[in-house]
């Protein structure tokens, strides 16, 4: 067993510069964050559940040791499917790719017209669609009786609310760390909590503490009363950028918001669910301003679950220097990091946007905090996406003709611990500065190479691995139906001393 272990490149893979592209090779041997002791409870069940394994170089199968190739094991979702593209190249080379798309933005057009792509219209038969999630929710409804073929694929699965929808999104988790508690796994260990009432889990405390309203409110207030002065934030269920967020400090704030929110004004609210969060008071700071970080996350089959990782994400800053005092408690340019709300002030940069990349920020850190802190910061940060996929992986629908991109938000604190405040399933294509072009066109054209066959055709029937070649700029988090070959390869080996090991790729 080696003595340490990487999340497949992992926190690696959170270190490649914003939006100017950045030296990624700084961080080639980025990381070694999580000691095994600190995976002791993964290990005890198995590497194949926590763990893929980076893809071979040769098209769409993955070498393993000795020189073998994986192929797809034909089962299971949308990671099952056949080891190679089912169509014939022939009628492939005849094939013209039409694509569609709701969104009038040129990084997502002009990557495709690169391709040799033709538009088409959503009533035309069309291969790659770029859409909107209203428009998904219309195409796999019952009602539309719409059946997409082999050579169809589409940007979002049916019901990736259930991960980007903040109330579900904790609901899911909830429910992921009890299931692990009732099996007895070691993951959902609970250990003393310093903020909050009883004990916190040990490994997956990486959610503030939440609760849904209405239906928690009782939960909330009496979990609120043992700890009068802390903040809590709160924020719609359904809204993104911002929209309808606001802090409170008192009760007796919220039981005036519920008022005026039931009040003939704003018929709308009272309907609204919203979750109520602890408020992360002593957040990381940099030049006295509060920031988060926006990743993107590539997943191409929930069940098994194949999830990449970009490189290039970036932070984002607050305009205003942090405070805590109440007087500043409604300041928005304080406390919310979101550019859509930062560009409305005074003092935004629409040089560089507010935004500093992930490269960037890994370098502060290292300088300020060392290198060894930091690698555990990248460490945890790979493990909490992991894990909040796994959490909503068993009640996503994986249909084989999806992918999604989804924006993680990821707040991180004084003591280096991060927090996963949302993940947006629709980030923002829009860009702000001549950087933040540069990085969307990058990885929109990174995104088509994963999930594509390596012929660019699109085909339900590939087995979803991409060469290494085909990455880009994202690395590997997760490939569960890799991981299980692999452990299936070590039990072969080990069970006969003459075959050859399998794991000097674990590093």
């Amino acid at each position: 067993m080696p003595n340490q272990l990487r999340l497949n490149s992992g926190a690696n893979a959170c270190c490649g510069g914003g939006g100017g592209g950045g030296d990624t090779s700084l961080f080639s041997d980025w990381t070694q964050a999580w000691r095994y002791a600190s995976l002791q409870p993964t290990l005890g069940q198995s590497s194949a559940t926590m763990y893929g394994r980076l893809p071979g170089t040769s098209g769409g199968n993955a070498t393993v040791a000795g020189g073998g190739v994986l192929s797809g094991s034909g089962t299971g979702g949308a990671g099952g499917a056949c080891g190679g593209v089912g169509t014939s190249s022939s009628t492939h080379d005849k094939l013209k790719i039409g694509f569609c798309t709701d969104l009038d933005k040129s990084v997502l057009v002009n990557n495709f017209e690169k391709r040799g792509w033709h538009q088409v219209n959503g009533d035309d038969d069309w291969h790659f669609y770029w859409a909107g999630v209203q428009t998904c929710r219309n195409i796999f409804s019952v009602d539309s009786g719409y059946r997409m073929h082999d050579n169809q694929m589409i940007n979002h699965f049916p019901n990736h609310y259930e991960l980007s929808r903040k109330d579900l999104l904790v609901k899911n988790i909830k429910r992921y760390r009890k299931d692990l508690e009732r099996d007895g796994n070691p993951l959902a260990e609970k250990t003393e909590s310093n903020n909050s009432s009883g004990t916190r889990y040990l490994y997956l405390d990486f959610v503030p503490t939440t609760f849904v309203l209405p239906a928690d409110y009782n939960m909330f207030v009496e979990e609120y009363r043992k700890f009068p002065l802390s903040t809590w934030i709160m924020k719609p269920c359904g809204k993104s950028q911002g929209a309808g967020i606001f802090l409170i400090n008192k009760l007796s704030k919220l039981k005036k918001w519920s008022r005026e929110a039931k009040g003939p004004f704003h018929p709308q609210i009272a309907k609204e669910s919203y979750v109520i969060s602890r408020y992360i008071d002593n957040p990381l700071l940099i030049g006295g301003k509060k920031f988060d970080l926006r990743l993107y996350v590539l997943v191409a089959s929930f069940r098994p679950l194949k999830a990449y990782l970009f490189k290039q994400g970036f932070c984002r800053f607050c305009t205003v220097k942090y405070d805590t005092s109440v007087t500043e408690l409604d300041n928005m340019y304080v406390h919310l990091t979101n550019v859509s709300v930062q560009k409305h002030g005074g003092e935004y940069n629409t040089l560089h946007g507010g935004k500093w990349s992930v490269q960037n920020l890994a370098l502060y850190l290292e300088g300020t905090r060392g290198k060894d802190v930091t690698d555990r910061l990248f460490g945890a940060i790979s493990w909490l996406i992991v894990h909040s996929l796994r959490a909503v992986a068993p009640v996503m629908a994986s249909d084989r003709h999806c992918f999604e991109c989804y924006g993680y938000d990821i707040i991180i604190d004084n003591a280096l611990k991060p927090w996963l405040v949302e993940v947006n399933a629709s980030p923002s294509l829009t860009s702000t500065t001549v950087n933040d072009r540069i990085l969307k066109y990058k990885l929109i054209d990174n995104i088509l190479s994963v999930v594509l066959p390596p012929d660019g055709v699109p085909d339900v029937r590939w087995n979803k691995v991409p060469s290494a070649d085909a990455l880009g700029n994202f690395e590997l988090l997760i490939d569960e139906e890799l991981a299980a070959q692999d452990e299936a390869q070590n039990s072969t080996a080990s069970s006969h001393p003459k075959a050859t090991k399998v794991g000097s790729r674990w590093k």
